[in-house]
């Protein structure tokens, strides 16, 4: 079974409760990572199956001779069980950055790797994907680069029939796109883009949710908003990636988040926002939102914060659009159900990630600034109690929820102002008719 793992290499160590604990400790931290920041960091694929596990426990670093000696193994063995297991030891020595060092330094290696890699034998293939893999997975830019030659073919095998190699090849590429700005220049051209929106119409969830990986590390390099958004808003994946988002029995939580996280690059980047609040994105985000909030009641699985982060993150940000009047996006979300939901999920990161409350109040200012409907709906709906108990949390947490409170009061007094304005100006005419009478 293959399963994605976050974080630096750790010697593999037998027993399928141990590799079940680690799984849901690599779990953990890639929920922390995306709640703190922008997360960059590269997955690893790898076969955590209890009978290789025991095979050998720990991978043994490997010299130049044994790295020359498995290559021409796979190279030239007389047979595929032969070559195939050469690919597998090189894999697993791969696992260690100075196999890794001694790798690259080898002539003539990347293009003995891709050669098997091009080769007619699917079981070579696989292997040597999965060496390429295990490179991209190095923390040194010059490993990465490395790889330059294997890219086109990477692209190539995205239309592949295989969804386990599929999956294998975007995150390797999503890998290598983080690394290095010169991967990312070779890509671009090499039509990445077009290849990633292809993906996109894969049934396979684990493909789907590779896809979104790759596509996040590419959205949040420093020049995705010159460079490599506008190509990505000037294909169908936009709208394909909030098709992805919309709630439904086919909603898949892996996949959503991915996406979400997307939506949120490019929304950041303010390259063309407009354009995604004309393909519904308010709504269909809005609708995402009265999702979760209903999720957090029927579970305390710590694991929905995880959407709700990005998804928070994107309403907030389209709201600040000035286009969002223009195009009706307001009147998408003119509803107090919108507000009663994020109430909601305030209560459920209060009590089980107070980290995430401040998001959540940065999308209730923007929500009620300039906006006596939904300044309404604090009273009417009586959330001004709970409002209020948020107030401990943090400096932070307090200084929103107040700043929530100044634009209520500021509205109502502004309604107030406008009123008396408008009987004034009765009054003035009732005067001047009584004057011409």
């Amino acid at each position: 079974m293959w399963s994605r793992r976050q974080g630096r290499l750790r010697p593999t160590v037998c027993g399928v409760e141990e590799l079940r604990r680690r799984r849901r400790e690599r779990e953990a931290a890639l929920r922390k990572a995306r709640r703190e920041q922008q997360l960059v960091s590269k997955r690893l694929l790898r076969n955590d199956a209890p009978e290789e596990a025991g095979e050998g426990c720990v991978a043994a670093i490997l010299g130049e001779t044994e790295v020359q000696q498995f290559l021409r193994q796979a190279q030239r063995g007389t047979e595929e069980k032969e070559r195939e297991g050469a690919l597998v030891s090189l894999r697993r020595g791969l696992q260690h950055p100075e196999t890794q060092q001694t790798f690259i330094r080898l002539e003539g290696s990347m293009r003995t790797l891709v050669g098997l890699l091009t080769s007619n034998q699917a079981l070579l293939q696989l292997e040597a994907a999965r060496c390429l893999h295990e490179l991209s997975h190095s923390e040194q830019s010059t490993v990465a680069e490395a790889c330059l030659p294997a890219t086109s073919y990477l692209l190539t095998y995205l239309s592949s029939h295989s969804s386990d190699f599929i999956e294998l090849c975007l995150y390797t590429l999503g890998n290598l796109i983080v690394e290095s700005e010169a991967v990312r220049r070779q890509l671009l051209p090499q039509g990445i883009v077009p290849a990633l929106a292809a993906c996109i119409q894969s049934p396979h969830v684990a493909v789907l949710e590779a896809l979104g990986y790759a596509l996040s590390q590419l959205l949040q390099a420093e020049e995705a908003p010159e460079k490599i958004i506008p190509s990505i808003l000037a294909s169908t994946l936009p709208q394909h990636m909030l098709q992805m988002l919309q709630p439904g029995p086919k909603l898949n939580p892996g996949v959503a988040v991915e996406f979400a996280w997307c939506l949120h690059y490019i929304i950041c980047s303010q390259v063309s926002n407009p354009l995604l609040i004309g393909h519904g994105a308010l709504s269909t985000l809005g609708l995402l939102l009265l999702d979760l909030a209903g999720a957090v009641q029927k579970t305390e699985d710590a694991g929905l914060e995880l959407l709700a982060c990005p998804v928070l993150r994107c309403l907030s940000n389209l709201l600040t659009e000035a286009a969002v009047e223009t195009v009706g996006g307001q009147m998408q979300l003119r509803d107090e159900r919108v507000v009663a939901a994020l109430f909601i999920l305030l209560q459920f990161f209060f009590q089980k990630q107070p980290s995430l409350l401040p998001e959540g109040l940065w999308l209730l200012n923007n929500l009620t600034a300039n906006s006596p409907s939904f300044c309404t709906s604090l009273l009417s709906l009586d959330l001004i109690e709970p409002l209020l108990q948020l107030l401990p949390v943090s400096n932070v947490v307090s200084v929103m929820a107040v700043q929530v409170f100044l634009q209520q009061s500021g509205l109502q007094a502004l309604e107030r102002h406008q009123e008396e304005a408008q009987l004034q100006d009765r009054v003035y005419a009732l005067q001047q008719t009584a004057l011409q009478g």
